[in-house]
């Protein structure tokens, strides 16, 4: 996918330098620069009268553009154009600017001077923001022939180290492909990620060899996802961990966004740990799961991951679902409990205990092979269908469910516990 950058800058040396960035990026066609905010809004309003395929994926607002105010010639674009993401260019790029720029109507904040890295990283976030808006607008183009940033991406994330996210990662998978889609799972746990252990796989290929690649193409990608032959790609972490730190930010985000154009859907297991490749795989997901289990110490983890994410501006609570594994209808802490102390949504299907099922699947790593009548299965690939992923026999499986939402009276132990994880919410 080529994204079209228009850059809005009224002072030619900044213009310049921006323009020298820009031919830098891969994948990136930079168009004639606006001067002035009432050139740019014509601009787009011609390339708009066409279709909105047209448009550019991204404008470059400078903050000193003029004549009309950066922020409000933000919002102007967002209301006109909202299938186009819009960066703001400053040289002060502050908590309070970033909130009246988002507020606005921006996708992005970036900072002067710029970056290679930076400047990557935003573009690459608002043109994905972008390909999205015009998938929900019908604007079809180069994601509905597939060859975009076009399939579902779905992020992984543990509270803490072992509550289940891997296994959750790999049976959504395995459910989405029995349903009949095209899927992609990814190990973004670079140092520990152990998908390979889980399903048996031998490989030499792993996503650090997609770090220094510019320009991923499909042959690319055939050569570093091994085929599995349950039905998913496997793109696996690097055996070495020292080499996961090659993997960052913008290299994350241009291997993912390479997958989503060939494959509808893309299971990322981001580990525990937040890295920036992890970060740019929470941001730019559009099914963001928190995988918790139901006791304290998991509970006020998941907490901190979350307010994590919103001190780095990297998710809201509010967009992050939460699965609750190793539930039990006995437990003291249930699910609309982890909801409020979160300040998340709660997954309304939960995880059952089943270690001894999972035992043998996972010593011998074939969990593609447990049985399906494993309860721990059959929760999961529900879950699969609750969250779209899956539909037919995952959504028949019969696994428990819970009323996530509904209000339980839990007294005695369970103030106690509520009272051992703190206030609710994600403020």
């Amino acid at each position: 996918m080529t994204i079209r950058i228009l850059p809005a800058i009224g002072d030619p040396d900044a213009a310049r330098a921006v323009g020298g960035l820009l031919g830098q990026l891969p994948g990136v066609e930079p168009l004639p620069t606006a001067g002035d905010s009432t050139r740019l809004l014509d601009t787009l309003a011609v390339m708009g009268a066409a279709s909105v395929e047209e448009l550019p994926e991204v404008v470059l607002v400078h903050e000193r553009l003029g004549p009309l105010p950066a922020l409000e010639l933000i919002r102007e674009v967002a209301l006109r154009f909202p299938a186009t993401g819009v960066v703001l260019v400053t040289a002060s790029p502050g908590p309070a600017l970033y909130a009246a720029a988002m507020d606005s109507g921006a996708r992005g904040l970036a900072g002067l001077p710029l970056s290679y890295d930076e400047l990557g990283t935003r573009v690459q976030a608002a043109a994905q923001w972008a390909a999205g808006v015009r998938r929900h607008l019908g604007g079809g183009g180069e994601a509905a022939a597939g060859t975009g940033p076009g399939g579902t991406l779905v992020a992984v994330t543990g509270a803490k180290g072992g509550v289940g996210t891997t296994v959750t990662a790999v049976q959504l998978a395995l459910a989405a492909c029995a349903a009949g889609r095209s899927v992609v799972l990814v190990d973004m746990d670079l140092q520990s990620g152990d998908i390979a252990s889980y399903l048996d796989v031998q490989f030499r290929r792993s996503i650090a060899d997609l770090a220094g690649i510019s320009d991923i193409s499909p042959r690319v990608l055939q050569d570093a996802v091994f085929p599995h032959p349950a039905g998913p790609g496997l793109l696996l972490a690097p055996a070495e961990g020292e080499r996961g730190e090659e993997v960052g930010d913008l290299a994350s985000r241009q291997i993912v966004g390479a997958l989503r154009g060939r494959y509808e859907l893309v299971v990322v297991d981001c580990g525990t740990q937040i890295t920036a490749a992890c970060a740019a795989v929470v941001e730019t997901a559009d099914v963001a799961l928190l995988v918790t289990t139901p006791d304290v110490v998991s509970v006020r983890a998941a907490k901190r991951m979350v307010r994590l994410w919103e001190r780095l501006q990297i998710r809201k609570a509010s967009e992050t679902v939460t699965v609750v594994n190793r539930h039990t209808r006995s437990a003291e802490i249930q699910p609309s409990l982890v909801e409020r102390a979160t300040g998340t949504r709660a997954a309304r299907t939960t995880v059952p205990a089943g270690y001894k099922e999972l035992q043998a699947a996972v010593d011998s790593g074939r969990m593609q092979d447990l049985d399906a009548r494993s309860a721990v299965r059959q929760a999961l690939w529900t879950l699969a269908a609750e969250l779209g992923l899956a539909s037919g026999p995952a959504a028949r499986t019969g696994g428990p469910r819970t009323a996530a939402h509904a209000d339980r009276s839990l007294t005695g132990g369970l103030r106690r516990r509520r009272a051992a994880i703190g206030p609710g919410g994600g403020g």
